[in-house]
């Protein structure tokens, strides 16, 4: 088995690439090439690509990837960038005999207002965050990509939807980062330098939903190892994506006491509700995923503690 893994370099893709290292057989094979080897929203360069080395089967882990502020001051970007992407590498793959691809999609896809936990049914049934509208709107348009080949061709492309994901090897940038590491940035500075207070975007009081990367790298493999009668009987034509989580969730402002725990931050937590809080609420229904057999492991603690040490390990490399 010949196995494409776009994004290997990634939060995600790199998990995927270490758990499949891992467990890889004699005769397995696993292409990569960074970004600067292939740019994915070049066309004729995926498509070059995957003539050449004809994966069995396709991981699109590859996106351009942030938190509220890098999705509310670049929304061009984030919309054009990942439609590219999924386009490019969804079409070539079929164009180049991929039998089997897995997108990797984002909890984002759902309404803002969406029922919670969310099911995967709750797909286009009303509007979608503004903060993040043009990502999630690529994102479904990634989950539809792979349906309509599905639908027209026969292929066995598939889509999973991650809840909020985290560890090592995250982005870590005081801006552009997602909630979890952003704060773990800053108890650990805040430490350094003694500051009193930290404060935190929106109310705190939004819940959220977080997977460790090492979970969803477990989870994506199982998703696409399933035999396709399996895959099949759990999802619909129309509505074909699976979500992964934990099924369980925390206000933002207790991820900030539990992140300050573990930095070893003493001082005070405050919260600014001039800033956004984006979703009320984002906890998904994870029962479709469970029934097939397969459920997160690894704590929001023990991930968070485990995370944090791989910080420390390289802390100086992500501030330069």
């Amino acid at each position: 088995m010949k196995t494409y893994i776009a994004g290997h370099r990634g939060m995600v893709g790199s998990a995927i690439l270490r758990r499949m290292e891992a467990a890889s057989g004699p005769d397995d094979r696993i292409a990569t090439r960074t970004h600067a080897e292939l740019d994915l929203t070049d066309q004729a360069a995926v498509r070059d690509f995957l003539q050449t080395e004809k994966p069995d089967q396709v991981i699109l882990a590859a996106a351009k990837v942030g938190g509220i502020h890098a999705n509310n001051s670049y929304p061009a970007e984030f919309i054009y960038e990942n439609l590219m992407m999924e386009a490019n590498v969804v079409h070539q793959s079929y164009a180049a005999g991929v039998r089997k691809l897995l997108f990797l999609g984002s909890s984002c896809i759902y309404p803002k207002l969406a029922p919670q936990p969310m099911p995967e049914d709750a797909l286009l049934t009303g509007p979608l965050e503004p903060t993040n509208e043009p990502y999630a709107i690529a994102k479904i348009t990634g989950i539809k990509l792979c349906e309509s080949y599905n639908r027209q061709y026969g292929t066995d492309y598939r889509s999973v939807m991650p809840t909020n994901l985290y560890g090592p090897g995250d982005n870590f940038h005081p801006e552009n980062s997602h909630v979890l590491p952003a704060l773990m940035r800053r108890f650990h500075e805040a430490v350094e330098s003694g500051t009193p207070e930290v404060t935190i975007w929106g109310t705190g009081t939004p819940r959220r939903e977080f997977l460790h990367v090492d979970d969803m790298a477990e989870a994506s493999l199982f998703v696409l190892d399933l035999d396709r009668e399996t895959y099949d009987a759990n999802t619909e034509p129309m509505l074909s994506h699976i979500n992964v989580g934990t099924g369980t969730d925390v206000s933002i402002l207790d991820l900030a006491r539990m992140v300050a725990e573990v930095t070893g931050y003493t001082g005070r937590i405050e919260t600014d509700p001039s800033k956004p809080d984006g979703t009320p609420r984002k906890l998904m229904d994870v029962s479709r995923l469970a029934a097939m057999g397969w459920e997160a492991r690894i704590s929001l603690r023990e991930g968070v503690e485990e995370t944090y040490r791989w910080f420390l390990d390289n802390v100086a490399a992500l501030r330069a």
